[in-house]
């Protein structure tokens, strides 16, 4: 009986050796630049790494000081809101100082509040247009005060305009038909009174329990009388 012939290797183990020495002559061929992306890769991490906890031990240190702020801010000692008792920094120096931080960003909001009740409404717009923020009530304060800055310096239309922004924005019974209504009044005192009459109706239509939907048909009424 003949001996059987030496078992040959499957074609797949084949492929699978090919595909194994193709890859270590390709580590061979390109080890050094591989260790280098590597070493750039992880030299990145770390820095990002590094950064959040500088940045967050920062935004400690930043958080004492503003506190502060805010206290002279709600008993409108402005002058100290804005540049500190020397003993704390205010919102001018906590904003420069602390740059990148949430509080150093905080910080821009709360100068240009100060900035607005002392009548430099050009400072307050500088500051305020500054301030970011994912949250969308205080987004839309920062753009209502803004307007307002706007209406001082006498620009209804600027003011007008970023009322109505920020009553989109907030998307609230709160803010919106505040801004909306504010939006209107300057409407109707430039005479534009269909424009009037179009917010007042969507704060009668959207927020009628708000506290500018419970006396808004008086608007709409006096603003239909003027129309004709």
């Amino acid at each position: 009986m003949a001996k059987k012939s030496k078992q040959e290797t499957p074609p797949t183990m084949k492929n699978v050796e090919q595909t194994l020495t193709t890859t270590e002559q390709f580590l061979e061929n390109h080890y050094k630049e591989l260790i280098t992306a590597l070493a750039v890769v992880v030299g990145i991490i770390g820095i990002v790494w590094i950064g959040r906890i500088y940045l967050e031990k920062r935004n400690t240190e930043a958080q004492s000081q503003i506190f502060q702020a805010e206290r002279y801010l709600e008993m409108d000692s402005l002058n100290l809101a804005l540049y500190g008792d020397g003993n704390y920094l205010g919102f001018i120096d906590i904003a420069s100082d602390y740059k990148f931080t949430r509080s150093g960003n905080l910080a821009k909001y709360g100068a240009g509040i100060c900035f607005l009740h002392l009548g430099q409404y050009e400072e307050a717009i500088e500051y305020l247009e500054d301030y970011s923020t994912k949250d969308k009530v205080m987004g839309s304060l920062a753009i209502g005060a803004i307007g307002d800055a706007y209406v001082e310096m006498g620009d209804t239309e600027a003011g007008a305009d970023k009322y109505l922004e920020a009553a989109d924005l907030a998307g609230n019974s709160f803010n919106s038909p505040l801004y909306l209504m504010k939006a209107g009044e300057l409407y109707e005192l430039e005479g534009n009174y269909n424009e009037a009459l179009r917010l007042y109706e969507m704060i009668s239509d959207k927020y009628p329990a708000s506290t500018e939907g419970n006396s808004i048909d008086k608007y709409i009424a006096r603003v239909k009388l003027l129309m004709n």
